[in-house]
C-alpha cells in the first residue's frame, strides 16, 4: 500500500526520511509530501494550495493509499478524507486532530511579513520535547520553514459526510489513548466523535516520533495499513 505522510507545521517531506526507509523493508511504499510553502521555496502558497497537493498524490497513488498526518497536518489528511472519501483506504493521525468545518487551518502563533515562523522551544517545553536530545532540538530548529500565512490563516471547509466512513487510527505520542478518548468524549474533537470507524494507538514518545522513533512509528503504520 503506498502511504503518504504529511508533516506538521515547519517541517518539509525530508523529516519521514528515516521513517520511509523502514518502511519499505515492510512491504508499503512511503510517499513523503513536501507542501506548497513549506519546502518548494514558495511563500505565497494558501491551504487550498497544500490541499490540492495532498489530493494530487491521493490521486496519482495506485490503490487506494493510506493518508498519515502529522500535528496540525491531521486536518489535510482528514481534508483528503473529506474530498477523497472513496479513494482513501484509511487515515492515520499523530500527535494531532481535525480542524473543524469553518475554522482556521493553524492560527497558532504570530504571523510576521507574510509567514508564521517556527516560534522556538518555549511554546513546546514539557511532554512534547521530552524525547528530543539537544541536537535534534537544534536540527529541528535549523530546518523549520516558516509557514505561508495563507496556510495558517486559511480556513477548512468540510463538505462530504461520507468521511465518517474512512477508518482512522489516532496514534497517540505526547498524550495517551485515554487522555484522547476523553477529549473526544468531553466534544473537544468533534469530527472523531462523529467518525464510525477510530482506533487509539500508543507511542512512547514526544510529539516528534518521525525524528525520535522512526523505525517504532513505521511499524506501527505498517500494521495500520495492514489491519
Amino acid at each position: 500500500m503506498d502511504v503518504l505522510l504529511i508533516a506538521g507545521l515547519w517541517l518539509d517531506g525530508s523529516v519521514w526520511d528515516d521513517v520511509a526507509s523502514a518502511l519499505g523493508p515492510l512491504g508499503h511504499r512511503a510517499v513523503p509530501l513536501t507542501l506548497p510553502g513549506q519546502g518548494d521555496g514558495a511563500t505565497s502558497a494558501t491551504l487550498d494550495d497544500q490541499v490540492a497537493a495532498v489530493l494530487a498524490a491521493v490521486d496519482s497513488a495506485p490503490g487506494r493509499p493510506m493518508v498519515v498526518g502529522h500535528s496540525a497536518a491531521c486536518a489535510l489528511a482528514w481534508l483528503a478524507a473529506d474530498a477523497r472519501p472513496e479513494k482513501v483506504a484509511k487515515i492515520a493521525l499523530i500527535g494531532g486532530f481535525p480542524t473543524p468545518d469553518g475554522q482556521p487551518y493553524a492560527d497558532f502563533f504570530e504571523v510576521s511579513d507574510g509567514v508564521m515562523p517556527f516560534p522556538g522551544w518555549g511554546p513546546f517545553e514539557g511532554p512534547d520535547t521530552a524525547d528530543l536530545d539537544e541536537q535534534a532540538r537544534r536540527d529541528l530548529a535549523a530546518a523549520a520553514i516558516p509557514v505561508p500565512g495563507a496556510v495558517a490563516k486559511g480556513v477548512v471547509r468540510l463538505t462530504d459526510e461520507r468521511r465518517y466512513d474512512v477508518p482512522v487510527v489516532l496514534v497517540c505520542p505526547e498524550f495517551t489513548p485515554a487522555q484522547a478518548r476523553e477529549w473526544i468524549a468531553a466534544g473537544d474533537v468533534p469530527e472523531l466523535a462523529r467518525a464510525k470507524h477510530v482506533e487509539f494507538v500508543d507511542i512512547d514518545s514526544g510529539h516528534w516520533p518521525m525524528v525520535t522513533k522512526p523505525v517504532e512509528l513505521a511499524r506501527l503504520l505498517a500494521a495500520t495499513a495492514e489491519a
